[in-house]
């Protein structure tokens, strides 16, 4: 039997340039789907593509079959561009470059 009580939540996803956040009401036995439909967020980012991006409720993989409760903000997630293990990589390489320049002497060109 579907309930008629309605629950606030919130839909969230986020591009480099453009962040969104909109809060609806849904029924309590809403999906996660269900509510991304609803919210009209696949219109405001038409790029979205829910077979292929993943959502969670709070930083927390989900299923779009999950059922939402009160408060729960869903989150799309946009592929990666970088693999997490080669943007560490490239981030420790970087500094290490600037240490050793001081160590040997060297100084900034910048003029101060």
């Amino acid at each position: 039997m579907a309930s008629n009580k309605k629950i606030k939540i919130e839909v969230a996803y986020a591009t480099p340039s453009l962040q969104r956040i909109l809060e609806i009401e849904v029924n309590e036995d809403c999906t996660i789907q269900d509510a991304i439909d609803q919210s009209g967020i696949l219109q405001v980012f038409p790029e979205i593509d829910l077979n292929t991006q993943k959502v969670g409720i709070f930083g927390n993989q989900k299923k779009l079959t999950d059922i939402l409760k009160e408060n729960d903000r869903i989150e799309i997630y946009r592929p990666l561009v970088m693999d997490p293990k080669d943007a560490r990589r490239k981030r420790a390489y970087r500094p290490a470059i600037k240490r050793n320049y001081k160590k040997r002497g060297f100084k900034n060109n910048k003029q101060e």
